[in-house]
């Protein structure tokens, strides 16, 4: 079972490879994603890193929440699941 952290205060200049690489001692990840602004092309911050196992997942949150990543003290948590969105209908012109 795969389990999503959510990484928050990223440094702007931190790359997917990068964070991959810190999170990776932990255990095996399976993804990562920091979310990037659509018009400026900027990160916005924050992101997400899924292992595949729950206990690595933990183990990283445990060792890396609070940590200094080049210069910025990282948030490390749990990701929470985004609700579902009901579909809004648009009225007919």
């Amino acid at each position: 079972m795969a389990k999503k952290l959510f990484i928050g205060n990223l440094p702007f200049a931190i790359n997917q490879d990068q964070l991959r690489e810190i999170f990776a001692v932990y255990g095996s990840v399976a993804s990562v994603n920091i979310v990037i602004d659509k018009f400026s092309g900027r990160s916005k911050g924050f992101g997400f890193v899924e292992f595949e196992k729950d206990e690595d997942a933990a183990k990283a949150i445990e060792g890396l929440n609070n940590s200094e990543q080049m210069g910025r003290n990282i948030a490390v948590k749990e990701a929470i699941p985004r609700p579902e969105q009901p579909l809004v209908e648009q009225p007919a012109a």
